[in-house]
């Protein structure tokens, strides 16, 4: 990585690329500085103008990822800082990228201009034939290629950005307007598949406020302020997905709302809380579920009326029409084998229950039953009016299809009323039904359809209606049975059956049976007390009495009633005005403490900041240091491998020397080899006595259980033989049976399958026609689709091809730049090499005259202490050009002449090895002592014996005359 230069100098140098149209270069000199370590300590105002170059680069290269990262650490560095820079290069960012993506659709749209020659001229047999092969118009290929990827960017830059605000107090405002302008961009495009994602992506982050909530500057929902952003954003994702029509992230988006909404203090503003109830109304009429969507449309009928005053009459009578028809539509036997039932879907019923702030499930009857207390006959359309009393008041089984129909042509012509025609045929051929089951016993089938006829597409056969009943009768709504022998319906009664509600909240003719069975009782109390009251007008009198003596009771006790009353509202209002105070004083001890903790947090952040740089500081030292003492450990961990081969690790380094480090290896190598050859062969002795101790005790028993498990086999063979025939006979005597039975529909079953076979005969060959035009149709389109990019394919050869030959000059003209680098650099070295052979030889040669000297001193030291012994000259060395040091043949002939007038035979000395090479250590003495190295110890001297000339001492430095180790053993015996 380069050094870290200077913000200004790195800011002119990117210019400068840029100014030569090098902007790639620019932009990872940028990215260098910026996500370097030193640039935490470089000051805001230095680093901001990169950070706005840095993001012009990243936006005109398309550089999301890179502008990611830089984000990212621009935002560590400075949110403790400024929050005013970070808002301003992330709107930078998000400005540029919009830039350019209307930048891309202006161009596309001028080339889609561009390419209309004449605005008058019809089209061209030619384009004609290409806009049937091709499914795509030219202006779809010009976005695809022009404007999607600068859209796909526009994408990813919202995302990064909301990425890097997340859960951050101080970035909150700049994160829900990032959102909003992510939603616009959604919705401008009709992004449905982003918009899901960014859907998911707040619902995440929303999560995991409550996950890091520990950390500094994490966001609390337990402020209003956030809490009503974050509102604020739900509300604008809800009317993006009614919008784009994605009805599940709509109804996501309303859980969210919802939880938020439990979670604050406060309720949110009427208009939003219309809007809310509003786009729950379509959400539920998508899904089909018409409860919950007039539960809905009352709520929000409810809520106009009371905080809306300045309605007008025109929007209060479409919207109580709304609400009453809603509630009318609500079947009163559902179609549907999944339906909102208690059995089923009890806990999913309670949870859209809360959605709406209802304590429980509403019902039908209830929500009329609420509709009429609000008086909404009044405002509703005259026609509704009507339909209400037809399906709800009125009684005429015989004329009620009849009656709704034209109403039901007028619902049909007006668009926002026209979804709620099907379920009022439903809830028609309810009330029908159960009307007729108060008249009637048993109808014809044909006499029902013709009661129930409708125009076109409403109408009704004798399946659909089989179908209803049957689902009536299966949700225990209906109580009919079907006689298909005589096509009739049979009403049937139960006396002891259970009060059903749904059958009497429509209009009701006569009690049931069933319901005077159950109330025969209370009549009867009824009319006995009838009948006491006129026989005994005493009790009636008694009764009077009573009522009369309560009401005067009632008049004593109403003014101290009210005088208490009077007294409660009071201390309710002090109790209130109290309440009120007390928060007020809350609210500003809140506000106090807040005020003294984000003042306790300032100086808490300067004294970590303090902190962080002390830190910084001593770890940079300590760095160095360890840096400097790693660098020496490995010197000699270098140095010992390769004079011994070694290995060795940090930890020895750091706390052994070189002589311990020698030592304790050797001695671990040692013992693991001990240990591994005294633990195998311990092991594999083990083993052998096991195995062999296994198998002399599994012979004998080999053969029981051979002939134990040749007993179980025969008896669990003979008892699977007796089974499977068993099996065989009664299957067999079982299918006879079926043959007996199938036997019976085999004509039928043939004169079915024949009809079925030709009928489908003649789909397959329609279908093989149609699939053969296609198929020609795919040919001509492919064939096409061929030689375009056969076109294309031969235009991009040429291209590679230049461009190829352009490279293979661009890498010869640096190749022979390499190759001339290369050679001034070979010439700097071997001059180099040559001083360095200069500078060695002129200090071996200085060494060389040092160990003469030296030898010379110790042989005269030598000389005057033996006093018999001739003076043995110390051979002389000359510096070889291997760096060794080597006699002449003069001087080993010389060396031997005074050996043999010494007495003693010495060998000539062998020529000296090359440095660093191995040496017995016979020849080890005769070479000087290494620096790195301690001098030899020095052996004593033998006692002189008579009939021998004492020995010479043996010298510091240069070759001794006593020999090798062996000459040393030898002495030391006859010492």
């Amino acid at each position: 990585m380069a050094p870290f230069a200077k913000p200004e100098s790195v800011l002119r140098r990117a210019d400068e690329l840029i100014a030569v149209g090098q902007h790639a270069a620019a932009l990872e000199a940028l990215h260098d500085v910026i996500i370097s370590k030193r640039s935490r300590s470089v000051p805001l105002a230095s680093l901001e103008p990169i950070m706005l170059k840095f993001v012009e680069l990243c936006v005109s290269l398309r550089k999301g990822k890179i502008a990611k990262e830089g984000l990212h650490q621009y935002k560590n560095i400075s949110q403790n800082t400024s929050i005013a820079t970070i808002e301003l290069v992330i709107r930078k960012f998000i400005q540029l990228s919009e830039e350019k993506v209307q930048e891309a659709q202006a161009k596309a749209d001028q080339i889609t201009l561009d390419g209309l020659d004449d605005l008058e001229a019809t089209e061209t047999p030619e384009s004609i034939l290409l806009s049937t092969v091709s499914g795509e118009q030219n202006k779809d290929r010009t976005d695809r290629a022009v404007v999607t990827p600068w859209l796909k960017f526009l994408w990813e830059a919202y995302r990064t950005v909301l990425d890097i605000l997340r859960n951050n107090a101080r970035l909150e405002a700049l994160y829900q307007t990032t959102a909003h302008q992510a939603f616009h961009f959604c919705l401008k495009y009709t992004r449905k598949t982003e918009f899901r994602r960014l859907c998911d992506l707040l619902r995440n982050h929303l999560q995991n406020i409550a996950k890091y909530a520990h950390q500094p500057h994490s966001i609390n929902l337990n402020e209003p302020e956030s809490l009503q952003r974050h509102l604020d954003t739900r509300f604008q994702q809800l009317n993006g997905a009614a919008e784009l029509e994605l009805w599940q992230e709509a109804f996501r988006s309303v859980e969210d709302i919802h939880n938020l909404m439990t979670m604050s203090k406060k309720m949110p503003k009427p208009f939003m809380m219309a809007n809310y109830y509003e786009k729950l109304t379509k959400i539920f009429m998508v899904s089909d579920n018409y409860l919950f969507h007039a539960a809905a449309w009352n709520k929000y009928y409810t809520l106009v009326k009371t905080q809306n005053k300045s309605v007008t009459d025109e929007e209060q009578t479409r919207m109580a029409s709304l609400a009453l028809l809603s509630a009318l539509a609500i079947p009163v036997v559902s179609t549907k084998d999944t339906g909102y039932e208690v059995d089923e879907s009890k806990n999913k019923s309670h949870r859209l229950a809360a959605l709406l702030g209802l304590n429980r499930s509403p019902n039908r009857a209830s929500l009329l039953k609420e509709a009429l207390s609000k008086n909404i006959l009044k405002h509703v359309r005259p026609e509704l009016r009507e339909l209400y009393n037809i399906l709800e008041v009125q009684f005429h089984p015989l004329s009620i299809c009849k009656k709704i129909e034209p109403i039901m042509t007028k619902l049909t012509e007006d668009p926002e009323l026209v979804k709620y025609v099907k379920p009022l045929h439903q809830v028609i051929l309810t009330r029908l039904f159960q009307q007729l089951s108060q008249v009637y016993t048993t109808v014809k089938l044909d006499f029902v359809i013709q009661l129930a006829s409708f125009a076109a597409p409403f109408n009704y056969d004798s399946a659909t209606i089989e179908k209803f009943i049957m689902q009536g009768c299966k949700k225990g709504e209906l109580s009919i049975r079907i006689d298909h022998a005589t096509q009739s319906l049979t009403f049937e009664t139960d006396l002891f059956a259970v009060d059903n509600k749904t059958v009497t909240d429509g209009p009701v003719l006569q009690s049931l049976p069933a319901d005077l069975m159950r109330t025969q009782l209370t009549r009867l109390a009824t009319c006995l007390n009838t009948t006491v009251s006129m026989i005994s007008p005493e009790i009636v009198e008694a009764k009077k009495e009573a009522k009369k003596a309560a009401f005067m009771k009632a008049l004593v006790g109403m003014k101290e009633d009210h005088k208490l009353a009077l007294e409660r509202k009071a201390i309710i209002e002090r109790k209130k005005e109290l309440i009120e105070t007390m928060l007020a004083r809350k609210e500003k001890e809140e506000a106090r403490e807040k005020a003294l903790r984000i003042q306790a947090e300032q100086e808490a952040l300067k004294v970590r900041l303090a902190e962080e740089r002390r830190k910084r500081e001593e770890d940079r030292i300590r760095a160095e240091q360890d840096a400097i003492r790693k660098t020496e450990s490995l010197k000699l961990a270098e140095s010992l491998k390769n004079k011994v081969g070694v290995e060795l690790n940090d930890e020895d380094l750091d706390n052994l020397d070189k002589d311990k480090l020698v030592a304790i290896q050797i001695k671990q190598l040692e013992k693991e080899k001990s240990e591994m050859a005294t633990r195998t062969k311990a092991i594999g002795k083990r083993l052998d006595h096991v195995e062999r101790a296994m198998r002399l005790e599994e012979r004998p028993l080999l053969a029981k259980d051979y002939e134990r498990q040749q007993r179980a086999d025969r008896v669990y063979h003979e008892a699977a033989v007796k089974a499977h025939f068993e099996a065989a006979a009664a299957k067999h005597a079982h299918e006879l049976m079926l043959k007996k039975r199938m036997i019976k529909i085999v004509d039928d079953y043939r004169q079915t399958r024949h009809e079925m076979e030709e009928r489908r005969e003649e789909e397959f060959a329609q279908r093989r026609e149609a699939a053969r035009i296609r198929i020609e149709e795919e040919k001509a389109r492919r064939i096409q689709l061929y030689r375009e990019r056969k076109a294309e394919n031969e235009a991009r050869k040429i291209r590679e091809e230049k461009e190829h030959a352009e490279r293979e000059a661009e890498a010869a003209r640096r190749a022979e730049e390499e190759e001339k680098r290369r050679t001034e650099r070979a010439a700097q070295a071997a001059k180099e090499r040559e001083e360095y052979e200069e500078e060695r030889l002129k200090l071996d040669a200085m060494a060389a005259k040092q160990r003469e000297k030296e030898a010379a001193i110790e042989a005269r030291l030598s000389g005057s202490r033996t006093g018999s012994a001739a003076p043995v000259t110390p051979p002389r060395f000359v510096p070889s050009s291997s760096g060794g040091e080597k006699p002449s043949w003069r001087e080993r002939v010389a060396a031997k002449e005074a050996a043999a007038a010494a007495g003693e035979a010495a060998p000539a000395p062998a020529p000296a090895p090359p440095a660093g090479a191995y040496r017995p250590p016979g020849s080890r003495a005769t070479e000087p002592p290494r620096r790195d190295t301690p001098p030899p110890r020095r052996e004593p001297a033998p006692a002189p014996q008579a009939e021998e000339p004492a020995p010479t001492r043996r010298p510091l430095f240069g070759n001794a005359t006593g020999g090798g180790w062996r000459d040393r053993e030898a002495a030391k015996k006859t010492q």
